[in-house]
């Protein structure tokens, strides 16, 4: 007897009840199947008899027969009933074997029903884009030329900050040579920084050829922990003073910047402007973003499949794990009301955002946004280059961890609230 009850447009539940004869000659058929192909010392293979193989093998038959029955009653069920888009695994509830019969049940979570016009547009709020100004494009195109510069001895007497000094210097600490401690023909850009503190200020105002001896003291928090804190003195003799001379802000420097030899400068300050456009609309998009979101949580209601919210949670119960200290682990390990607690704590959250997946699937196929497999192949490539990582093994991870569909996921909803706000912004 085979019942299948919905229980909402994502959950339904696969009911069944069998004779336990059922189930004995499924477990018959399997000892027969694996006797042809057993090795048994004392018997030839195919030769084993099927109650040997039952009593050797009784715990993998029961299993066997066990997952052959549940598969035909999802199977039948879900053909029986016309269950489409199934999510998630299906998850056995029940199992009861009896005297007599055998009670089955599994639930099985679908794709929830979803219906959308066009009342999203409600969510998406008023986007204002400040103008890019001639100013801001001739700081940034400074900014590109300082970038390029190029270095040549300056004619100033004295090294200044913002000059480049080349050094010989060593340092010494108690009296001791440093290790590591010297160097020969060093630039040092005055006011950079890159050394430790008090060191460049007490170069200003040396002459080329001029020796000077100063005290510094390294910081607490120093990378080498043997000087950390300690006092050193430093033998310092400048051979010459450099100065940066920005490139010239011209077609030249437009064709070395845009990688184009018919570039010219009148392109590099549309790019730049596009690109200072593009920094400025991100900025106002991002918490416009986060107002749509909480907007379309709020606006639709639909059924959830309880499998999938299940896993969010384990999912945000591991992100909590992850930042706990050891001791709270091992209570929440040894203490399952503290798991039960942070269940309850996190459910909500989950809801909204196995909620949100679905809706802005629903939106971004009416908006008629998808993301294909040859472009989530290149972005993950490119963000992989960018930090320095081996692309086929950074894909490969997300592979074997069947997290691409959550990237793809991600980059589907970017696409979508991006378009929504551009429309917006276009009056559309």
């Amino acid at each position: 007897m085979l019942e299948t009850k919905r229980l909402n447009s994502a959950n339904s539940i696969i009911k069944a009840t069998m004779e336990n004869q059922e189930l004995e000659a499924k477990k018959e058929k399997i000892a027969k199947r694996i006797a042809k192909k057993a090795k048994i010392d004392g018997f030839r293979v195919g030769k084993v008899p099927v109650k040997v193989v039952k009593k050797i093998y009784a715990a993998d038959i029961e299993q066997d027969a066990i997952s052959e029955t549940i598969r035909e009653v999802l199977n039948e069920g879900v053909k029986e009933s016309g269950i489409k888009d199934i999510i998630s695994e299906p998850e056995v509830t029940k199992f009861d074997k009896k005297d007599d019969k055998i009670e089955v049940e599994i639930k099985v979570y679908t794709k929830p029903e979803i219906e959308v016009d066009d009342e999203y547009r409600e969510c998406v709020p008023n986007v204002e884009i400040p103008e890019v100004t001639e100013e801001e494009v001739e700081e940034e195109i400074k900014k590109i030329a300082e970038a390029q510069s190029e270095t040549k001895v300056s004619q100033e007497e004295t090294l200044k900050e913002g000059f480049i000094g080349i050094i010989d210097f060593t340092g010494y600490i108690d009296g001791e040579k440093m290790q590591n401690g010297s160097a020969e023909a060093y630039a040092l850009e005055i006011g950079s920084n890159s050394f430790i503190p008090g060191f460049e200020e007490q170069l200003v105002g040396m002459k080329v050829g001029e020796s000077k001896r100063i005290k510094v003291t390294f910081p607490e928090n120093y990378s080498a922990k043997e000087i950390a804190g300690k006092e050193a003195e430093f033998d310092i003799i400048l051979q010459e003073i450099q100065e940066k001379v920005p490139a010239e802000i011209n077609d030249e420097l437009a064709k070395k910047y845009l990688s184009n030899e018919d570039a010219n400068l009148d392109e590099l300050k549309k790019t730049i402007k596009e690109s200072i456009q593009d920094r400025k609309k991100a900025e106002v998009f991002a918490p416009k973003k986060e107002e749509i979101l909480e907007c379309l949580v709020k606006k639709y209601e639909i059924d959830l499949p309880d499998g999938v919210v299940e896993k969010e949670v384990e999912i945000m119960i591991n992100s909590e794990a992850s930042k706990m200290t050891p001791a709270e682990i091992k209570e929440l390990q040894e203490k399952p009301e503290k798991v039960k607690e942070l269940k309850e704590k996190l459910l909500p959250e989950a809801k909204d955002r196995v909620k949100l997946t679905f809706i802005i699937d629903a939106i971004a196929k009416k908006e008629g946004i998808e993301v294909s497999d040859n472009e989530l192949t290149q972005i993950l490539y490119y963000e992989a280059i960018m930090q320095g990582q081996n692309p086929l093994d950074v894909i490969k991870y997300y592979q074997e961890n069947n997290l691409l569909p959550v990237i793809k996921m991600n980059l589907i909803e970017e696409k979508l609230l991006n378009k929504l706000l551009e429309d917006k912004v276009k009056g559309n």
